[in-house]
């Protein structure tokens, strides 16, 4: 080959390259990211300082399926931007930090482990994706008069309509109430847990364990409005629905149980404490053609959608 030709060749190759790469780059090189900053502490302890928008990218990577609709996901970012800044309001003046990266707050991943849950190929891919939900909704937060809300939001609430805020956790909030789920699969979630006898008591305080199990041993005392499990009597005790959840570590209060002999067998149905918006169900509506101020306003009702930055 002629060392000229060649040489033309390669400076052409790279003036093409420079021409479909820079304007990618320069964006993301030079993007001024004027949102503010929240305090998060991370799993080793230490509590840094992100922006919000980057930080959302995060969370919306870990805490929604990167699959689901661009409609759910910009939802998503902005319940995820809303209960972020509402944390930032209420930290106590003695705490160094705002939120965690655990189900405490809200769960955020990090590039490594992004990478690590989709493979290095589709975190380009769903990177991008999540990247642009979040900024197609960049500042947007979520108001009940002119106050942001408490944006709690579950994955699934399965075969019955969202809880009331009210009757899962101490408080009221008016746009926290029963609303149909918007799941097109109300099953989609149905998970089995046996316990033998001395681990369902054990777990659940008793110091002594019966012989066995009796039918009358659990009756149900009262339910939520949306048909959960609000109170359950168990043998000489009383319970809250979402303590035996906790306890015995269920998918929802909302369940069944079947006795035989010596066993229990829970059968719950759902995902989460149902409260807020269904993660699943906002997916199912952006399916169905709902745009993401849709989604959000079926599940938080009475509120507005503003634009804080």
């Amino acid at each position: 080959m002629n060392p000229r030709f060649s040489k033309v060749t390669a400076v052409l190759v790279a003036v093409i390259f420079l021409i479909g790469v820079v304007p990618v780059l320069l964006p993301v090189v030079f993007q001024q990211d004027s949102s503010p900053e929240v305090k998060v502490i991370l799993p080793d302890k230490q509590i840094k300082s992100i922006p919000l928008e980057k930080y959302l990218v995060g969370v919306v990577a870990a805490e929604m399926p990167a699959e689901f609709e661009l409609e759910a996901l910009k939802a998503q970012a902005v319940a995820a931007r809303t209960y972020a800044l509402k944390k930032v309001e209420k930290r106590a003046e003695n705490s160094l930090y705002d939120l965690d990266t655990t189900e405490q707050t809200q769960v955020w991943n990090s590039r490594e482990d992004m990478v690590k849950k989709w493979g290095l190929i589709a975190y380009f891919k769903y990177k991008r994706k999540i990247s642009k939900a979040v900024k197609q909704t960049e500042g947007q937060t979520l108001l009940f008069d002119g106050e942001k809300i408490d944006a709690v939001y579950h994955s699934s609430s399965g075969r019955k309509n969202t809880e009331k805020a009210s009757e899962v956790w101490n408080g009221e909030a008016a746009y926290l109430t029963n609303v149909p789920s918007g799941e097109a699969n109300p099953l989609r979630f149905v998970a089995h847990k046996v316990f033998d006898i001395t681990t369902f008591y054990s777990l659940l305080g008793f110091s002594q364990i019966p012989s066995r199990f009796n039918e009358e041993d659990l009756i149900i005392v009262d339910r939520t409005k949306a048909g959960r499990i609000k109170t359950l009597a168990i043998r000489n005790r009383v319970f809250e629905g979402t303590d035996i959840r906790k306890k015995l570590q269920l998918a929802s209060t909302d369940f069944e149980w079947k006795i035989q002999n010596n066993s229990i067998e829970i059968i719950t149905y759902g995902k989460g404490h149902a409260v807020g918006m269904s993660q699943y169900g906002a997916n199912d509506l952006a399916k169905s053609g709902k745009k993401y101020q849709e989604i959000l306003k079926h599940f938080y009702r009475g509120v507005t959608i503003e634009k804080l930055y």
